[in-house]
């Protein structure tokens, strides 16, 4: 699994012009799957989107986490996260895992996240075309692979 972090002040997913899901101060997670993913990915990266300390103390380093600031987190299914561009214009997502893999992984990884969290994730949902808003604070953005483990 492969997941986009962004240290937000807000962020909201709107599906067919109804919002979906909403968050004020918090992370935004765009999470791609693929066909080697388990459960055990799922869980590995919930504990460390839990924990990962990338807001500010009172001394103004990063050094608390979003369950410590009483943050939100928004999950955003994104297959495009294992794009291939080696060959030609067009990329490949070939890499990404078929629906019928990856459906159950992101379901499970929304109740792996908000049991690490201690509170429920708001979500997109698998496979619609979602319009993303948000506020990236800092700017900070991270990527996380669960298969490399850093």
């Amino acid at each position: 699994m492969r997941v986009v972090i962004q240290r937000v002040s807000s962020a909201s997913v709107t599906i067919d012009g109804r919002i979906n899901g909403e968050i004020g101060a918090g992370l935004l997670v765009l999470q791609g799957i693929e066909s080697a993913d388990t459960a055990a990915d799922g869980e590995w990266l919930a504990q460390k989107i839990a924990k990962l300390r990338i807001f500010p103390d009172e001394a103004g380093h990063m050094n608390k986490s979003v369950a410590d600031i009483a943050g939100g987190i928004l999950l955003v299914s994104q297959f495009t996260l294992y794009a291939s561009t080696q060959k030609g214009s067009r990329p490949s997502f070939n890499a990404a895992a078929r629906p019928e893999h990856a459906r159950p992984l992101y379901a499970q990884f929304i109740t792996q996240l908000g049991t690490a969290l201690g509170r429920p994730v708001q979500t997109g949902e698998f496979g619609a075309s979602m319009a993303v808003a948000l506020v990236n604070e800092g700017p900070v953005t991270i990527i996380i692979d669960s298969k490399l483990r850093e």
